[in-house]
């Protein structure tokens, strides 16, 4: 007798529900989020407990790592390919945990990807850079903005980066514009020693692996954003090719069409990697700068649409070419992604 498992978890306690291979419910309880409980509790049916799936939330990583580790076989399934009939008149977290079990058993689970824990931590740091980057980068805007209404010029942003406090008040004269310029440049130097930090501690504990190591052949992509793709990418052996990778970096647009016409639901755009996405704009951001075969194209998108979109096709570019970088490694070619 093989029984499958799922999982519905929350924040606090996740409902389980087993099934045996004719579908039939042998065990539902709603447990704690503590893994001595679970385990007792899973303990009467390991023998036969074939697979046990967990909704990918937020908070995954104890529970898929700690039923691993105690010789459960652990499936993460993925929510944003998971779609239940929307005719049901009541669902809850029970109905919820059986029909990820459902799933399994019948073989049609849309699973996601459950990335080595020894690599995660390094990951996560390079995601907090990220976040760090984002908001120096708001603050920067800010700044911009500050000097655009109040003096009617612009400033760079290299020279808003280079700026001290007290530089602020030759810049802006009225005392609490400068107060506002202030704390804008604060917080600027702030985010900026904290991000090298990270950047220096990523450094130390990891290296680029020898496939990822040509891409820094890629205008646009210096050592962070490398380790940031590799980290995130993974085995790039997951992708059947550089479509599905450039749509799991959110670089294609997410549209239906039927009879040849645009449906309003325009399916789902937040599936797929926000991670990657922001690192192939970063690097398509830098090359249009630095390489005049990207900026071409860039213009060449331009004239089409607007910058977003460019930056966004130019970006497509990049991670399509990476693919093949990171699947061959190879060296980037001009010639073969631009013509």
């Amino acid at each position: 007798m093989e029984l499958i498992a799922g999982i519905d978890l929350h924040s606090d306690n996740g409902y389980y529900g087993i099934i045996n291979e004719e579908g039939e419910r042998v065990f539902r309880k709603r447990l704690p989020n503590h893994l001595p409980t679970i385990l007792s509790a899973l303990r009467p049916f390991q023998a036969h407990l074939k697979s046990i799936v967990v909704e990918s939330t937020y908070n995954w990583y104890w529970l898929v790592d700690g039923l691993m580790e105690n010789g459960y076989e652990a499936h993460l399934a993925n929510p944003a390919g998971i779609e239940q009939y929307d005719g049901l008149k009541h669902g809850d977290d029970k109905t919820d945990a059986f029909f990820l079990a459902e799933l399994m058993r019948l073989r049609i689970l849309p699973e996601g990807y459950i990335y080595p824990k020894e690599e995660r931590p390094v990951r996560d740091l390079l995601r907090r850079r990220m976040m760090l980057v984002q908001q120096r980068t708001s603050h920067i805007l800010s700044f911009q903005g500050l000097m655009s209404r109040q003096t009617g010029t612009g400033i760079s942003c290299d020279h808003v980066k280079k700026l001290g406090e007290e530089d602020v008040q030759g810049l802006l004269g009225e005392e609490y514009v400068v107060l506002a310029g202030r704390t804008n440049i604060a917080t600027i130097r702030f985010l900026t020693e904290k991000i090298r930090v990270l950047e220096w501690a990523a450094l130390k504990r990891v290296k680029l692996k020898p496939e990822y190591e040509k891409l820094m052949t890629v205008p646009g992509i210096g050592i962070i954003l490398a380790l940031t793709i590799m980290l995130e990418t993974g085995d790039i052996q997951r992708f059947p090719g550089p479509g599905n990778y450039a749509s799991y970096c959110r670089c294609v647009k997410a549209k239906r069409i039927s009879n040849s016409k645009k449906k309003k639901k325009k399916g789902n755009q937040k599936n797929g990697n926000k991670y990657l996405s922001w690192a192939y704009v970063e690097a398509a951001n830098f090359a249009k700068r630095h390489c005049p075969e990207a900026k071409r194209f860039f213009q060449r998108k331009m004239a089409k649409a607007n910058q977003v979109l460019a930056t966004k096709a130019l970006a497509c570019k990049l991670a399509k070419a990476c693919y093949f970088i990171m699947r061959d490694r190879v060296d980037f070619d001009t010639k073969k992604i631009f013509g």
